[in-house]
């Protein structure tokens, strides 16, 4: 399937903030295998994360993400820290933020979601599985839903 917007193609932009190389290596190959045009950028640290998002330093021509995969244990400034600041920002807080981590405790669900999470999403152990999930939900937030207009 191609998006088509305003009859100009639609290429999305993902921002995946992740440590873990083999965790960046298959979110890569799931995004090869879907049929929605994207482009993936990763940074693997939370300092780098916001860097990003308001293109500062060598992020200064950083496209601005309609999808954030974000990892909660990360170095510098964790996952959670990283959320919050995307949340409470005016520029940034509409920007969908996946939570995808290998925590499942009750207390890092609740309190992401408490920080407007807009889905929390257990890493599954299983390398098939970890693509289908990579899969499904970048195809949920580009052909499901309606997300408003970038700034």
């Amino acid at each position: 399937m191609i998006i088509y917007m305003d009859n100009k193609y639609k290429l999305f932009q993902i921002l995946l903030v992740e440590d873990n190389q083999g965790d960046i290596r298959l979110a890569e190959e799931a995004l090869k295998e879907i049929k929605v045009p994207n482009n993936l950028s990763v940074v693997m640290d939370g300092v780098e994360a916001l860097s990003f998002l308001h293109r500062e330093g060598r992020y200064a021509r950083a496209p601005r993400p309609d999808l954030i995969l974000l990892d909660l244990k990360l170095p510098k400034k964790d996952g959670h820290e990283v959320l919050a600041e995307i949340k409470n920002d005016p520029n940034l807080k509409r920007i969908p933020t996946a939570i995808l981590t290998i925590s499942s405790t009750e207390e890092d669900i609740i309190r992401s979601y408490n920080l407007h999470a807009n889905c929390y999403i257990v890493k599954p152990i299983d390398l098939d599985q970890f693509i289908a999930v990579v899969k499904s939900i970048v195809n949920f937030w580009f052909t499901v839903v309606n997300l408003p207009p970038g700034e």
